[in-house]
């Protein structure tokens, strides 16, 4: 027997937002610039020169009342489990600075908790629902069950790691929460059983057939279009007061000695003053506008296998060594056959568990307040 919910019976967001400790939505809601990648004090950026990020704005405290009564709400009942607000509040509360941060308006904010809460909402319905299904007997199969050990030894690695090894600590986090260490365990069981169900789900679709690579990468084709790109090795030779003419003499050496049969790798591993020494100044794959002007002019004018110039700059001089080049287009099909099997493995993967849950929501007792 099931219940299908109607948009009216949502719990406003106003409302949930009131329990989550937010009696008004934050003022001045907006998307933060991403912090850039610094490449450290000292070392030599190869990347092109970006501005600096705008200032954060400082997070708005959220006031500790709450209003019990909202908190103790029934949101739905799955076969023999109540889901409540505290249990939809405990999730949102640790993700509350994320949604502020990524929220444009307060209306904006208010829909990203509504959905939240949905999602929340499902996944502990779809949870219970799967539990039953675990433990459902079933003719000609043997009963299953979760070895107390198993519980006991996960219960052990939760203290471990989370709790830094302080029982004490553990309990009074479960003191708090209002929960007893028999709760705790059976959470523990569930996400177990959680865990193996979906897992055996996805198993269930293993064999990806050649016509579903084809047609994928024939409906697909701009998902594989690759830039220009180079797999890089460098050699660095800092400046260290030394003349241009000091320094293109040390780069012309590697050259000579390239000449003569010796592997830039090894060279490099030998001489370079860079951080990547000790991997033979390999920087991997590198596209064109990963680097600045002045290293990626020269680099991609080069075939595979071989060195440029040595290139002047003011932290030093430099040698780039083209170890394999990829063109600018679209990848053959036999490049990229496994990520498309990987792909379409996880779409079926999806369709199957969301009919598998699909049929245990028709087939359970759920009912929304």
């Amino acid at each position: 027997m099931i219940f299908t919910r109607s948009h009216a019976t949502r719990l406003p967001a106003a409302a949930l937002a009131a329990i989550l400790c937010t009696t008004a939505a934050p003022q001045n809601l907006g998307a933060q610039s991403p912090s850039l990648l610094d490449p450290g004090a000292g070392s030599i950026s190869l990347v092109p020169d970006m501005p600096a990020p705008a200032p954060q704005q400082a997070e708005p405290a959220a006031p500790q009342e709450m209003d019990l009564r909202l908190q103790n709400a029934i949101v739905a009942v799955v076969e023999e489990k109540a889901i409540t607000m505290d249990d939809i509040r405990r999730e949102i509360t640790p993700l509350l600075p994320q949604i502020i941060r990524e929220s444009t308006s307060e209306q904006d904010y208010l829909n990203k908790i509504q959905a939240l809460q949905d999602d929340i909402v499902q996944n502990h319905i779809d949870r219970a629902l799967i539990v039953k299904e675990f433990y459902k007997e079933k003719d000609g199969e043997p009963v299953k069950s979760i070895p107390a050990s198993y519980i006991d030894n996960q219960l052990e690695e939760i203290i471990i790691t989370q709790y830094d090894n302080d029982r004490s600590k553990f309990l009074a986090y479960l003191r708090a929460k209002g929960q007893t260490i028999r709760e705790f365990r059976k959470e523990i069981e569930e996400d177990m059983i959680n865990g193996y169900m979906r897992q055996q789900q996805r198993k269930s679709q293993s064999v990806v057939s050649p016509v579903k690579v084809e047609t994928f990468y024939r409906e697909n084709k701009d998902r594989f279009y690759q830039d220009d790109q180079v797999h890089l090795r460098l050699i660095q030779f800092t400046r260290n007061n030394q003349t241009d003419g000091e320094l293109i003499s040390k780069a012309n050496d590697v050259v000579n000695r390239m000449k003569n049969g010796e592997k830039f790798e090894d060279i490099a591993k030998e001489v370079s003053q860079d951080t990547r020494r000790s991997k033979g100044g390999d920087w991997g794959w590198q596209k064109r506008s990963d680097l600045k002007a002045e290293l990626s002019e020269p680099l991609f004018k080069l075939q595979k296998g071989e060195v440029t110039e040595p290139i002047l700059m003011p932290e030093g001089a430099f040698l780039m060594y083209v170890e394999d080049r990829k063109y600018a287009g679209i990848q053959p099909i036999d490049e990229v056959r496994d990520q498309i099997e990987r792909i379409v493995l996880q779409q079926m993967a999806r369709a199957s568990q969301e009919q598998w849950l699909e049929r245990l929501r028709r087939n359970g007792y759920i009912k929304y307040f």
